[in-house]
């Protein structure tokens, strides 16, 4: 259970991000709240209130970095896209908690007597939903979108993607400490300071040593978070003067040294993979790439679906290389299979929230499936409307920088959109096998999209009124930020 200084800095969170709006240019301070509450806040702790979604990390976070963009920066953050797709896209994506809620109303009892009707002598039960939660969903759906669309609006030009990855640069390094600690010590540090371990340790433990943890859900999580530090460095480096660019790539060889200890094969792979890339290719290339790899994102769910990919011939493969590898995919695969066949029973809407997507025990409700990829979480509780929404905005947002990245002078390129593209990229792969889909990687997609934009419909970011915030000029940073060089 979280311990008092848990729930002291969920509470104390949303004073120190106005102070970092008050203090700080508008660009960093969303950066320092949406990354810094990511990494810094305790994980699984949460206010539960009634008629909302909980309070936890994310949407405290989400929600104050909102709140400091409109009451405190005074900045507009119009809350639609101007692309017609996109904002179908945003309302479907929040509306569709609406006929989730109404097809699942009934009840799910787990009978210990199955046999003995009329009469039923029930354990548990799961309840259905209601119409006041119908409310809580479309809200968590919204607070989910939130850094997307700050980060659309205010993260948006060339010199806010240089802040954004000198924010990963910097939060790699720092956090890389405390993350050397738990690989020495074992991973501790959330037990040390917010009283409680936040997953299984036992997966905690690889290759003879630790996989750290620190605040985040998952080992799975921090590995991944290593890898955009480090691609995030050497784009810097790649445009850096001179006197930064040896340091910065220093920094990048430290953090790939730390992506090693994480001891994750995936986003090692990741970084073997696009390092060079940022590093040699190609900004168009780069974000070819990307999509690419979205889209691939986007199909596999579909495949598995359809049931068409050969699980037995790929199982086989990797045992070659890895067998303990294979036997945690192996494990992955039986549970998809199983959620399938749960999400099968309502393919278009999901069954919604509380757990009803799993599968649980006849007699007493314990669950027997554990769902690890992002996609099949939101296939199972929103179905086909709720998922093709969701990677639909994410995959739309490197489609559209594709397109408008054809219009434009290489000269006038942003030299990093297109490594914030390959973080998204990865991500939206990670997704297949993990739920790593957080406001971080919301935020890339809203800087990738609102870069596009800008492009493509530069009247959308003219001054005007906006949906939420008075009428202001749309690069509020220009307000009070300066240049400041890299690492300097």
């Amino acid at each position: 259970m979280p311990n008092a200084i848990a729930n002291l800095m969920l509470l104390v969170w949303p004073v120190a991000v106005l102070v970092f709006f008050q203090r700080l240019p508008l660009q960093r301070a969303i950066l320092l709240c949406l990354i810094g509450g990511y990494l810094i806040l305790p994980p699984v702790a949460a206010f539960d209130l009634p008629l909302v979604p909980d309070l936890d990390k994310f949407s405290i976070s989400s929600i104050m970095a909102l709140v400091g963009c409109v009451f405190v920066a005074k900045a507009p953050v119009p809350f639609l896209p101007s692309a017609l797709f996109l904002r179908i896209l945003v309302i479907v994506f929040v509306i569709s908690a609406i006929p989730t809620v109404l097809t699942n109303s009934d009840r799910i009892l787990f009978e210990t007597l199955q046999d003995a009707a009329p009469i039923i002598f029930y354990h548990s039960e799961l309840p259905g939903l209601r119409w006041r939660d119908m409310g809580s969903v479309m809200i968590g759906q919204v607070i989910v979108l939130i850094p997307f669309f700050i980060a659309r609006r205010h993260l948006s030009t060339p010199d806010a993607h240089r802040e954004l990855l000198l924010a990963f640069c910097i939060a790699g390094l720092f956090y890389s400490i405390p993350s050397l600690i738990e690989i020495r010590f074992s991973p501790q540090m959330n037990v040390w300071i917010y009283g409680f371990f936040q997953h299984d340790f036992a997966q905690m433990i690889r290759m003879g040593g630790y996989r750290p943890i620190v605040f985040l859900p998952h080992a799975l999580w921090l590995a991944l978070f290593m890898f955009s530090a480090l691609i995030a460095t050497v784009s810097l480096a790649r445009v850096a003067e001179s006197g930064s660019r040896a340091r910065l790539y220093v920094a990048a060889f430290y953090l790939f040294c730390m992506l090693v200890l994480c001891k994750s094969m995936a986003s090692l792979a990741y970084g073997l993979a696009f390092t060079p890339v940022v590093a040699l290719a190609s900004y168009r290339l780069q974000v070819k790439l990307a999509l690419a790899i979205a889209l691939i994102g986007c199909i596999y769910p579909i495949l598995r679906n359809a049931h068409v990919i050969p699980l037995e011939k790929v199982l086989t493969k990797i045992e070659e290389f890895s067998p303990d590898r294979a036997q945690s995919l192996g494990y992955r695969f039986e549970n998809e299979e199983v959620l399938l066949e749960r999400a099968a029973e309502k393919p278009v809407f999901g069954w919604g929230a509380w757990g009803r997507n799993l599968i649980r025990d006849e007699n007493d409700g314990r669950i027997l499936s554990i769902p690890d990829g992002r996609w099949i979480i939101t296939f199972g509780s929103f179905g086909w409307v709720g998922y093709l929404a969701e990677m639909g905005l994410l995959t739309s947002t490197l489609a559209l920088l594709y397109w408008a990245m054809r219009r434009q002078e290489t000269s006038r390129i942003s030299p990093h959109v297109s490594c914030i593209s390959l973080i998204l990229g990865a991500t939206m792969i990670d997704m297949l096998l993990n739920d790593t889909l957080v406001p971080v990687t919301w935020m890339c997609a809203g800087a990738i999209l609102g870069y596009a934009e800008r492009e493509l419909y530069p009247r959308s970011f003219a001054p005007r009124q906006a949906l939420f915030g008075g009428r202001q000029a749309l690069d509020m940073p220009a307000r009070k930020s300066q240049s400041h060089p890299v690492m300097d």
